[in-house]
């Protein structure tokens, strides 16, 4: 009785995943045409606006003032750095027992 529970909730939740998924996957595409329609339809042009809009385009006099630019995306990618390989590490070292490879 618990497995026909267990396997119905991870359909449920399978379930669950795939409706925001997919709902999150048609406001990308909507938002992604309507980026490229008020570019007439050039995708390097919606790019060049993006980057524009995110700051990511500038003229730096500077090396300091580049490094200045770049330093919170550096920050970014060592954060995400120290979340993920905690969770990798314990992912990795928590494998079943039955899959684990034995000795002779």
């Amino acid at each position: 009785m618990a497995e026909h529970s267990e396997a119905k909730g991870s359909k449920v939740f399978l379930g669950v995943v795939a409706g925001l998924g997919g709902a999150f996957g048609i406001w990308a595409l909507m938002a992604f045409m309507t980026g490229l329609a008020s570019t007439n339809w050039q995708v390097t042009e919606m790019m060049r606006n993006f980057l524009i809009a995110t700051n990511n385009i500038g003229e730096y006099e500077t090396l300091v003032d580049f490094y200045t630019h770049i330093k919170g995306v550096e920050y970014l990618m060592a954060g995400a750095f120290f979340v993920a390989f905690p969770i990798y590490f314990r992912y990795v070292n928590n494998a079943p027992e039955a899959s684990q490879a034995k000795a002779m």
